[in-house]
């Protein structure tokens, strides 16, 4: 063994924020400007300054409810029907109301949104119903700008730990974390009086077809843990049969960005040239359309832009190779893709948890609340759905604000020393070993065997086969893999977490018996949605050690669904003209 160390350290803080990305910066510095005497910690795995899904900035806002473009109560219902109707709206709509002063506190942070001739927002629409897309010329420098504010408000960074399990009191509140150090594998012991959760998407659930364990859809470094962590201690997770599946580039790992390109006259076409939907703002319908199309016979699936002024293309290259993942340019060019020319072949993401493009999180109130008090969640982890980048910094906002206030009427709860001890023998238990399967074979058969039998449509006798098959790698990963340095050890609690994620997504979908949310949940053998029976949240936890789900029923609309809206989303197929 080398590069690991002995330690354990234990220190102290009024609010705990798990991750450095989008969400966990702007609940740190929200929770420091309320109360500058609180001592906030801001825990991430890697380096605040360049960290999360953003780690290389943003080309746009997705969900921007702007005064005089839209309103908070349109995209409520919006929402609202693009999820199929299972939404408690008290959180989308109060993250409609806030966002736009989140907009203008960024835009104060130095972080420029398009403007037109005017001087107004250059809103853009690509949703099937509102106009809510905002680009940001120079989203590159969105990072930079947060961790200025952060050092500016004095908030305590500890970068390069990674937290394992939550610290549960006595009392039951959530009481702070255990963590490791991911280059020396030492151990740190957080008290806290709150925590709020911000890590991020489980974006390396399924495997991508290159079969390149780290070229995913969403951040590779969103492994899950979020998911994971709240599921150990105890908190409620919602519709985690909710699976993100995204339209992206053929054999490479990001977004095709039609959503980009739409406002330009860009759109998704078939191999016929055809445009065969009308809306290409991602729901689960419009990607079980993206998928029927794919099967059939006027497949393969393209972006379509070479029908535009050269002009025009070349801008929409610009914008979607300088920024977010400026390998993409590079891509195209090994390729000999260029947009003006060629129309780009799409593909069908691989599956993950997301709310940010679905609605599969832990379950939160509209204050970031989870199931567990004292315990808070943020951002792509937490169940408010079509979150995106500004949902993130929204409820960021509100989870650190809220928390902060709890954590002024609480002490420290005391919580059991022994389990400290039992977590650290979990984490280094495979370095223990002398010989075995390391790290990265059970992560690449794990994610293997979600792509052959989890990935959409599912079929029942598939994910009970599915369900052996992990609990005989559960069986590995627990007595036979090893670990050899720090770098291996974090690896190792990556691939717990994964673990951990497709067991949920397995166990939550063979528990809703109807389909639902497009391709996101499409059941073979229950084609059909059923609002009688499963018109409810399904709620997962973990109740007496065992994997449980319950329903719970949708609380009342704020915003009231017309009945010949709820079926907007289903009705966007271009049918052929005679």
């Amino acid at each position: 063994m080398d590069d690991l160390r002995e330690g354990l350290n234990e220190v102290e803080c009024d609010l705990l924020v798990i991750g450095g990305g989008t969400a966990g910066p702007m609940a740190a510095y929200r929770a420091r400007k309320k109360n500058p005497n609180a001592k906030v910690i801001l825990l991430e795995k890697a380096n605040v300054k360049r960290s999360g899904a953003i780690s290389m900035g943003m080309d746009g806002l997705n969900n921007a409810v702007i005064p005089g473009h839209s309103t908070p109560e349109q995209y409520t219902k919006e929402i609202t029907i693009a999820n199929d109707g299972i939404c408690d709206q008290a959180a989308v709509y109060k993250y409609a109301q806030q966002c736009y002063s989140i907009i203008e506190e960024l835009d104060g942070f130095g972080i420029r949104f398009q403007k037109d001739e005017n001087g107004e927002y250059d809103v853009k629409k690509v949703h099937h119903m509102g106009t809510y897309v905002l680009p940001m010329p120079n989203g590159d420098t969105v990072k930079k700008a947060l961790y200025r504010q952060l050092r500016r408000a004095r908030v305590l960074i500890s970068n390069r730990f990674m937290a394992t399990r939550l610290l549960i009191g006595k009392s039951g509140r959530a009481a702070g974390t255990i963590a490791v150090n991911t280059r020396t594998g030492e151990f740190l012991v957080i008290k806290a009086k709150a925590v709020i959760m911000c890590m991020g998407a489980a974006g390396r659930l399924g495997l991508p077809t290159s079969g390149y364990l780290y070229g995913t859809y969403e951040n590779p470094t969103n492994s899950g843990e979020g998911y994971a962590m709240a599921y150990h201690a105890g908190a409620k997770l919602a519709n985690l049969e909710c699976f993100q599946i995204n339209p992206l580039i053929k054999d490479y790992n990001g977004p095709a960005c039609a959503y980009v390109a739409g406002p330009f006259g860009g759109y998704t076409a078939n191999s016929k040239n055809e445009r065969f939907i009308e809306c290409d703002y991602w729901s689960g319908q419009m990607m079980q359309e993206f998928y029927n199309e794919l099967q059939s016979g006027n497949g393969p699936v393209f972006l379509k832009l070479n029908h535009l002024h050269k002009d025009t293309a070349d801008h929409i290259e610009h914008i979607l190779h300088t920024v977010e993942r400026p390998s993409r340019g590079r891509f195209h060019e090994q390729r000999g893709t260029k947009y003006s020319e060629k129309m780009i072949e799409m593909h069908i993401s691989e599956i993950g948890f997301c709310s940010g493009h679905s609605a599969s999180g832990v379950f939160v109130d509209e204050f970031a609340r989870t199931s567990v008090a004292g315990l808070y969640a943020a951002g792509d982890m937490a169940s408010v759905p079509h979150n995106y980048m500004l949902g993130a910094f929204t409820n960021g906002a509100i989870a650190g604000e809220d928390a902060i206030d709890f954590a002024e009427e609480v002490d420290f709860d005391d919580f059991d020393s022994e389990a400290v001890a039992l977590e650290r023998e979990r984490v280094l238990a495979p370095t223990r070993r002398e010989d075995g399967i390391p790290p990265n074979q059970i992560e690449y058969k794990t994610r293997r065997l979600v792509n052959d039998y989890l990935q959409p449509p599912k079929v029942t006798a598939k994910y009970e086969l599915c369900q052996q098959r992990l609990a005989e790698i559960r069986d590995d990963l627990e007595n036979r893999m090893v670990v050899r340095d720090a770098h291996e050890l974090m690896r190792s609690m990556e691939v717990a977490s994964i673990l951990d994620c497709a067991d949920m997504a397995a166990f939550a979908s063979l528990y809703r018996k109807e389909s639902r949310w497009g391709l996101y949940h499409y059941r073979s053998d229950f084609p059909d949605s059923n609002d009688e029976e499963w018109n409810c949240h399904v709620m997962l936890s973990k109740q007496n050690g065992r994997m449980t789900c319950e329903k719970q029923a949708v609380q009342p609309y704020i915003i009231p669904i017309a009945d010949d809206e709820k079926d907007a989303y289903y009705k966007q197929r271009i049918t052929a003209q005679a």
